[in-house]
């Protein structure tokens, strides 16, 4: 039987995921940081219009080094929490180093992408990023937020940059709930999305999310990359070993889904700022390249 590429590499819940999920909510003031974006990284001049949310959100962009002189195309990764992403200044515990990671890939002429962050809604991350209800957190607002990316933020961005703006050049990204909200916008929008990078996803927060993937398989040359940490506790673990059998037994591809549980590792940036780089890697691997590398380690 066919399984997935599960990778286990040797490396209190409630706290660690109670901050997560408040990412970006601001309680009480703190002393002003320095920033730390590199040069590509730039807000969009405007923050838009979230339709059916009655809201405006901030997002940020980031441009490979070459873009400027290049005269290409790239594809482009959508990624939720965008104050998180890119700058120590503006983020809630930390950072991804997207920038930094992406601007080294294109230094070794590896990877080149454009990344569009998604600044969260504070209060409203927890509904916004889930397109299931839940009694503690409020209605859903997930699938307002997807339609908001897929249809107002999506061809604004075709439009103003030189994306590669099929599917097969399209990908998002997100830890915690913006796991949960990447997963959802694979599935939901198959046309849109090819691959995902679900990262520490609060299944335990959307309960129905297990038989939306298995009654909406997604397409078999969808990448999906499901990366969890061992100390982030029992219930986060075993949901995600829970959805990979669904996706499984969807009839997805071994060689392409990733499970990736790290033992050591808990729920925070600086563990999936550390996983960043060989997540982006196989995801944005050419075809042959990628089944080449998914074999059982």
């Amino acid at each position: 039987m066919r399984r997935f590429r599960t990778i286990l590499v040797p490396l209190s819940l409630a706290a660690a995921l109670c901050a997560s999920l408040s990412a970006g909510a601001a309680d009480k003031p703190e002393p002003a940081k320095a920033s730390t974006a590199l040069p590509g990284v730039s807000l969009l001049a405007e923050q838009l219009d979230m339709p059916g949310l009655n809201r405006q959100r901030q997002v940020r962009m980031y441009l490979p080094p070459g873009y400027a002189t290049s005269g290409k195309r790239y594809p482009v990764l959508y990624m939720h929490d965008g104050q998180n992403l890119f700058d120590t200044a503006t983020a809630y515990a930390g950072e991804w180093k997207v920038d930094e990671t992406l601007d080294a890939l294109a230094r070794e002429g590896k990877l080149e992408l454009i990344v569009v962050g998604i600044d969260n809604g504070q209060e409203k991350r927890m509904t916004e990023l889930n397109a299931w209800s839940n009694p503690r957190f409020g209605a859903a607002e997930g699938k307002e937020y997807t339609d908001f990316v897929v249809k107002t933020l999506k061809p604004l961005i075709d439009a103003r940059y030189r994306t590669l703006p099929d599917r097969a050049n399209t990908a998002i990204m997100g830890s915690s709930m913006g796991g949960l909200a990447s997963h959802y916008a694979l599935v939901q929008y198959p046309e849109v999305f090819s691959k995902a990078g679900v990262f520490s996803p609060a299944y335990w927060t959307a309960r129905p999310a297990f038989d939306f993937v298995a009654q909406k398989p997604a397409p078999k040359d969808a990448r999906v990359y499901l990366l969890m940490g061992g100390k982030e506790g029992r219930e986060m673990v075993s949901d995600v070993k829970r959805m990979a059998e669904v996706v499984r037994k969807s009839g997805h591809p071994a060689a392409n889904t990733v499970l990736k549980i790290v033992p050591g590792a808990e729920h925070n940036e600086a563990f999936w700022a550390g996983e960043l780089r060989e997540a982006l890697l196989w995801m944005f691997a050419p075809a042959e390249t990628k089944v080449a590398s998914s074999s059982n380690k």
